[in-house]
């Protein structure tokens, strides 16, 4: 992706009808995609860490400070990480094809 084609980062100045994926005055990640740039939407990086396209409208881009752009780009990351990690918790427990959950007792029960 080469960043120098346009802004990396967008703030939602508008949401309606995608109250759910998107938080006003929220700084969203850019991903390039240059098809649907061209039929008027952004591909934006939304609360569950995925892309999708929205309403080029919605936004109003916005430059970075410097001292911002890598923590930014690291949080980014790190929720999209976490959005395709399975999700489990470390008390359950797979064994020859069938799962454990293991249970503790709960104090005073």
């Amino acid at each position: 992706m080469n960043s120098n084609s346009g802004p990396q980062a967008v703030l939602c100045v508008a949401n309606e009808g995608n109250e759910v994926s998107l938080q006003l005055w929220k700084i969203y990640k850019i991903v390039r995609d240059d098809d649907a740039r061209a039929e008027g939407f952004l591909r934006v990086v939304d609360e569950t860490g995925e892309d999708y396209l929205f309403p080029e409208e919605n936004f109003v881009p916005i430059d970075l400070p410097q001292k911002a752009r890598r923590p930014f780009n690291r949080a980014v990351r790190e929720q999209r990480r976490a959005a395709v990690r399975p999700r489990t918790s470390g008390s359950v427990r797979r064994t020859r094809g069938r799962t454990t959950v293991q249970t503790s007792k709960r104090r005073g029960a």
